[in-house]
C-alpha cells in the first residue's frame, strides 16, 4: 500500500503507552491476536476513538476500513492514509476496497473492520452488514472479535470532543474464529456480531 506508513507505525508503538495511560485502556485476551499472517479484527463501534484504541493496545498495526469521506478532512485524511486506512463509498458496494482487503490479508496484513458498517449509540448494537461475510469467504483467514466498552462514554456519536477522564475503557478479545461456510455472508456476518456481543 503506497500511503502505509511503517516508520510512522514503529513512532506510534514507541509512544502509544501514553495513550493507554491518557486514556485508560483496560484489555483481555490480547493473546488471541496473532503475531503474524493475514487476520480480520472485527469489533463492535461506537465511536471515532476505537480505531486508535485498537491500535493502542494491539501487538502488530491494524489497518482499517474507513469511510472516503474521512480522507478528505485536513490533517485526519493525511494520518489516516499514513495509517494505511483503505478507503470505502458506503453508498454501494465498493469492488476496490474489497480487492485491496483481500490482497492486504493474503499478504500476511491485520486488517480491522467494523461488523456494523458506522457507529451505534451508546451502549447499543447496529444489525452488522455482509460485507465482512463476503471478505472471509474470500480469504479464509481468521477472524478476532472484539468487544470495545467506554470509548462512547468519552467520544459519542454527535459529539465534536472527546470527554477525557468522564470513563475507563475496556476491551475483551474473543479467540479466532474460522468459518466452514463460504457463501452466506450475511450468515458468516451475524455469527460474528453475535460472538462479539457474547463478549
Amino acid at each position: 500500500m503506497d500511503s502505509y506508513s511503517k516508520k510512522g507505525y514503529r513512532l506510534f508503538f514507541r509512544i502509544r503507552p501514553f495513550f493507554k495511560n491518557l486514556l485508560r485502556i483496560y484489555v483481555e485476551g490480547l493473546e488471541n491476536i496473532p503475531e503474524k499472517g493475514g487476520c480480520i479484527i472485527a469489533s463492535n463501534h461506537r465511536s471515532h476513538l476505537d480505531p486508535l484504541v485498537l491500535n493502542t493496545i494491539s501487538p502488530r498495526p491494524i489497518l482499517f476500513m474507513a469511510k472516503k469521506e474521512l480522507f478528505n478532512i485536513p490533517v485526519l485524511g493525511w494520518i489516516i492514509r499514513k495509517a494505511g486506512a483503505i478507503p470505502v463509498n458506503r453508498n454501494k458496494r465498493d469492488i476496490n476496497a474489497l480487492k485491496k482487503s483481500i490482497e492486504l490479508l493474503k499478504s500476511g496484513e491485520c486488517i480491522g473492520i467494523f461488523p456494523e458498517g458506522t457507529r451505534a449509540k451508546p451502549k447499543s448494537f447496529r444489525k452488522p452488514q455482509s460485507g465482512v461475510g463476503l471478505l472471509v469467504s474470500r480469504t479464509d483467514v481468521p477472524v478476532i472479535p472484539v468487544r470495545i466498552e467506554g470509548t462512547d462514554d468519552i467520544f459519542p456519536v454527535g459529539s465534536k470532543i472527546p470527554k477525557l477522564f468522564r470513563s475507563e475503557i475496556y476491551i475483551k478479545i474473543g479467540k479466532p474464529l474460522q468459518f466452514e461456510e463460504k457463501n452466506d455472508y450475511r450468515s458468516i456476518s451475524e455469527k460474528i456480531m453475535e460472538s462479539i456481543k457474547s463478549l
